[in-house]
């Protein structure tokens, strides 16, 4: 498949484009860049933000989706290298958190430079994880009412049949790369990684999550907030007050929070 790599299709910029630090976005299934791009006035002057967008939503609803994460990854890690000409970090929601992991695994295997740091939020450990459900495989009506349940999609939407039709190619694709992803063993990473958990998420478990630390040789860095599987949304200010910190200078060893950090 010829799909275009250039920066402006698969990373969407904020408005910060003399950050010296990039912020590099991975939304949750079915997520796009416009859900992230409000994230910019709240990072401050060091990180400029750049948000995933997939084929298959947002500015991009009407290109075939990908339902083979290998081609994807190998798409976003293309689209990174070509971003690469300053530090950068990672960061990932639920399924972002899977792509941001296999994109930086990707980048060390290529010997191209990769992040300072990954943060994974909303998501069990890639080894230790465990697909609860086959969204993908769902009827229309039955996805959308399983929507509905995690909670991080506007109910008006959803009662919208015409753009329903529209978003649930690229929602089945994301879905269908999350559920039948399989782990593959590699030497850990040496970065740190933080793990960012909603105190009542459903869908993750907290010992499943700490199975994050099978993939870094630095101690794991925790934060949990209260609330469901999309707890980013009321903590927004609070996990990018986070980010923001830990790209400032003054921050000592790696730049980064340490273990078992949680919000004030």
């Amino acid at each position: 498949m010829d799909i275009d790599t250039t920066d402006n299709v698969w990373f969407t910029a904020g408005t910060n484009p003399a950050g010296p630090i990039r912020l590099f976005l991975f939304p949750f299934a079915g997520g796009n860049a416009s859900t992230f791009l409000p994230w910019q006035d709240l990072l401050g002057p060091r990180l400029e933000l750049r948000v995933a967008q997939l084929p298959g939503r947002g500015a991009r609803l009407f290109d075939p989706p990908i339902r083979q994460l290998d081609e994807l990854v190998a798409q976003l890690t293309r689209a990174v290298a070509s971003l690469s000409d300053r530090p950068f970090v990672f960061f990932g929601h639920s399924l972002g958190a899977l792509l941001a992991f296999e994109v930086t695994r990707q980048l060390r295997r290529a010997g191209r430079p990769g992040p300072m740091s990954l943060w994974v939020s909303g998501a069990e450990g890639p080894r230790t994880r465990m697909a609860r459900r086959r969204l993908h495989a769902l009827a229309d009506a039955e996805l959308i009412e399983a929507l509905r349940e995690y909670n991080g999609t506007p109910p008006e939407m959803l009662d919208n049949q015409e753009m329903m039709e529209l978003l649930l190619p690229g929602l089945r694709a994301d879905f269908a790369l999350h559920e039948c992803y399989s782990y593959r063993a590699e030497p850990p990473l040496d970065l740190p990684i933080h793990v960012l958990l909603g105190d009542a998420d459903p869908y993750v478990e907290a010992d499943r999550a700490a199975g994050w630390s099978w993939e870094t040789s630095q101690p794991l860095r925790r934060h949990c907030y209260p609330g469901d599987h999309f707890f980013l949304y009321p903590h927004q200010r609070s996990i990018t007050v986070l980010l923001a910190e830990a790209a400032a200078p003054s921050m000592t060893g790696h730049g980064w929070p340490g273990p078992d950090a949680r919000p004030s």
